[in-house]
């Protein structure tokens, strides 16, 4: 309470003033607190309040702020979700409609005006699946992919490309981070995975230019820069540092100051001319005659072994032995195309095919592998170029959903030195895989067949197709492929020379008479037989056997002028996705091919199959939204009830407490008056 302290009763009058108004101030300021917190319902309204509790609330303020953002991104993830989902199925339905048109359209009873008016209807659904494909929700482009702010198909020749890219868009949500919001490419939707992979490893040699993020380095673990140790001749060591190095340019000009010191403080000459450069995939270090250069890591360092500069194995730069380890550099698309070892040499024209055109690409100009990409994707044919995940060539891919005949093929341009297949591009190669011909359906053969009498596998029940000769004799040749032989394209060339050339010499031909090949201008087999013979090539289907077809040989046409029969290329590359399959159903359904209706029928049972797949991860992400919502509130309202404990205000307590100070203020100021109201006559009478 304000009151004077009995021990100064007798005073100067100025200081009982003093005491009285600051006792009466402490009052009023206590009193202006409680009514601030009472006003604000806060008993912590400034740091100085309370410190240790004021930190404590910041902490929290903050985490709250954060638990906000992450469920505002719940229910805009839960939205987008939604959308996805709803669009998902819309895309089921129609699909499950083609199918169905499929399956009924296949069978008998059927005209071809009947199937041409249901190839209307697929045309609807193709339209339909447009407008999903383009669908947009509150996150964009529901497969926009990373770029949900662009429509990503778009009508283009006759087909639909798909040009959207990257994994999709992701949401952050706590523990449940990561869960995408959009679609990106590899969808049954909208794939662009239908690719040329690149076959050949074109192996860059080093360059000045190459940047140490490029490399594998010598143990294969890329490149950890720090300090090394160099001696000369087992003479004194000297260490350079290489950290912040960026190029292989960088770390020869290191090298060669601290070497060049190290010649200056000792006295001896360790750089001959070449000085440090590169070699092949390796550094190196010319040092003269006699001279032994040696390199070393510190204690737990790796540099040295990483730049190829140090092995396990101790070993010195000598004038026999310049070079390093090789550093094993991937491709990036700065890098000079004569630093490419695979190629094998100069590099010149190539033909491509898509979307229904065609181009013949001059590379012989090409100075980096961003000239190779630029040159192809400039042809206006829906081509990207990409470099290959283990960074060791280039994948060509398409992004057109169209007919059969807007399938992509790079293709050899004759007396160009195979320069397609020397960048392991060619779609129809030597190493093209059986199994990816006729859109992955691989070829088809006879075997194990046994005859019904003898119940003996019989050949002739076995046989794939037969070749007739163009002589006047007309030599037939039969030809019996296994499953086994079903490895790559060369593997059937090899197996096919081979029982030509054994029924030839039986035949009384000479071995080469009919040599089977790939075409050296275009793609397919060719079949070449000697040129003096009058008539032409035939081929003939045997025992029912697709082998003849999914080879593109039934389909082949025969050239007088060279005596060679020109299979069909049956590699070409489409993109599987649902606008190719309901294109296929159309197209089957508008030329009455029963056929090509079970196939379309076949693929869209798979791409119905893969919405199923996907609708059901995207509901595994909805669960996670659910669940990472349940968590952002529980921990929400943990922190809001830990907040409230140390910054509300307890109302009966500060209540009480406002009450208690304004009698304490007026008793103060009672007593105050009654003090101040003495004068010297109150104490001399």
């Amino acid at each position: 309470m304000s009151s004077i302290p009995a021990g100064i009763g007798r005073v100067p009058n100025l200081l009982q003033r003093q005491l009285s108004l600051a006792n009466l101030t402490r009052t009023n300021l206590a009193l202006l607190n409680v009514q601030e917190q009472l006003s604000t319902m806060r008993q912590v309204n400034r740091v100085s309040d309370d410190a240790v509790k004021a930190a404590m609330i910041g902490v929290l303020d903050d985490r709250l702020e954060r638990t906000g953002q992450r469920i505002r991104n719940i229910e805009h993830a839960r939205a987008a979700l939604g959308d996805m989902d709803n669009s998902l199925g819309e895309v089921n339905t129609l699909a499950l409609d083609a199918k169905e048109i499929a399956a009924s359209m296949a069978s008998t009873g059927f005209s071809a005006s009947d199937r041409a008016s249901q190839a209307i209807i697929v045309d609807q659904l193709i339209s339909a699946l447009y407008s999903q494909a383009n669908r947009t929700s509150v996150a964009g482009h529901i497969y926009g992919g990373s770029q949900p702010g662009m429509p990503p198909v778009r009508e283009f020749r006759g087909g639909y490309r798909f040009v959207a890219s990257g994994a999709g868009v992701t949401a952050d949500l706590g523990l449940a981070a990561g869960v995408p919001i959009t679609l990106g490419p590899n969808n049954p939707v909208g794939a662009t995975s239908a690719r040329v992979r690149g076959s050949a490893d074109l192996d860059p040699d080093l360059t000045a230019t190459t940047r140490l993020a490029d490399l594998r380095g010598a143990r294969g673990l890329g490149v950890s820069l720090g300090t090394i140790n160099f001696s000369f001749n087992g003479g004194p060591s000297a260490s350079v540092d290489l950290t912040g190095a960026d190029t292989i340019q960088n770390v020869a000009d290191r090298l060669t100051a601290a070497i060049r010191q190290y010649e200056t403080d000792n006295g001896v000459t360790v750089l001959g001319p070449g000085g440090v450069s590169v070699s092949g995939e390796s550094l190196s270090i010319d040092v003269p005659a006699g001279g032994a250069l040696r390199f070393a890591d510190i204690p737990a360092g790796v540099t040295a072994r990483d730049l190829g500069l140090a092995a396990e194995a101790p070993f010195d730069f000598t004038s026999a032995t310049p070079t390093g380890v090789a550093l094993d550099p991937t491709l990036t698309w700065t890098t000079p195309i004569a630093a490419l070892q695979g190629t094998g040499g100069p590099l010149g024209q190539i033909r491509v095919r898509s979307a229904g055109g065609s181009a013949v690409i001059d590379l012989s100009t090409a100075t980096t592998l961003e000239d190779v990409r630029n040159q192809i994707e400039g042809t206006g044919l829906g081509l990207r170029v990409v470099i290959n995940n283990a960074g060791t060539g280039i994948d060509v891919l398409t992004e057109i959903s169209g007919t059969r005949a807007m399938a992509m093929s790079i293709e050899e341009v004759t007396g160009n030195n195979s320069t397609a297949t020397r960048l392991g591009i060619r779609s129809f190669a030597g190493s093209t895989r059986i199994s990816e011909l006729n859109d992955g359906r691989g070829v088809s053969v006879v075997d194990g067949v046994t005859n019904p009498t003898t119940g003996l596998p019989d050949p002739t029940l076995n046989t794939d197709f037969a070749i007739t000769l163009g002589d006047v004799a007309g030599t037939r040749i039969t030809i019996d492929l296994t499953p086994a032989d079903m490895t790559t394209v060369q593997n059937v060339v090899d197996r096919m020379n081979a029982q030509i050339s054994a029924q030839l010499v039986s035949a009384g031909l000479a071995p080469g008479d009919l040599v089977v090949s790939l075409s050296p201008d275009g793609n397919g087999i060719r079949l070449t037989q000697n040129a003096v013979f009058p008539g032409s090539i035939g081929i003939e289907q045997l025992n029912n056997s697709g082998a003849a077809r999914d080879l593109g040989l039934s389909a082949g046409s025969y050239d007088g002028s060279t005596g060679s029969y020109q299979g069909v290329d049956t590699a070409k590359v489409r993109v599987n996705n649902l606008f190719t399959h309901l294109i296929d159903l159309r197209e089957a359904l508008r030329g009455n091919d029963v056929s090509g209706m079970s196939i379309a029928g076949e693929s869209l049972d798979a791409a119905i199959q893969s919405l199923a797949d996907l609708r059901g991860l995207v509901g595994g992400y909805q669960q996670r939204v659910e669940a990472s919502d349940a968590v952002e509130e529980d921990a929400r309202t943990m922190d809001l009830t830990i907040r409230s404990e140390l910054r509300d205000l307890d109302v009966a307590e500060a209540a009480s407490r406002l009450s208690l100070l304004q009698t304490q203020l007026q008793a103060g100021m009672q007593a105050t008056s009654l003090t101040m109201s003495r004068t010297l006559l109150d104490f001399l009478m």
